[in-house]
C-alpha cells in the first residue's frame, strides 16, 4: 500500500469526529489544540463545552484509525507514525 501524509488539520479533524463520538456531540463543538513535548512526544487536548480533555499518542492514533477507515476508506491498521515536521507542523505518515 503506498505512503499517505495525513495533514496538521485532518488529524485535528480526526480528533474532532473522535471526541464527538465519545462525548455525543457534533464534530463542530470539538476544539483540539495538538502539542509536542521532547519529554512526553505527542498528545492534544480537546475541549467540549469548557471542559478538557488529554490525548495521548495511542488516543491520536486511535482516532486516525477512525478517520482512515470512515472517510478515507482505507485500511485502519497500517502503521502510522506520527511527525513533527518544521514546514508543516504536526503530521502523520502511514507506511
Amino acid at each position: 500500500m503506498e505512503k499517505l501524509i495525513i495533514s496538521e488539520q485532518d488529524i485535528i479533524n480526526a480528533i474532532c469526529v473522535y471526541i464527538s463520538r465519545k462525548k455525543q456531540v457534533t464534530p463542530e463543538e470539538v476544539e483540539v489544540e495538538l502539542m509536542y513535548d521532547d519529554d512526553y512526544g505527542f498528545s492534544a487536548e480537546a475541549y467540549v463545552d469548557g471542559r478538557k480533555q488529554v490525548l495521548i499518542t495511542l488516543n491520536i492514533i486511535e482516532a486516525l484509525r477512525l478517520w482512515l477507515e470512515e472517510f478515507l476508506h482505507r485500511d485502519p491498521y497500517v502503521g502510522i507514525n506520527l511527525v513533527l515536521d518544521d514546514e508543516q507542523g504536526i503530521i502523520a505518515i502511514t507506511n
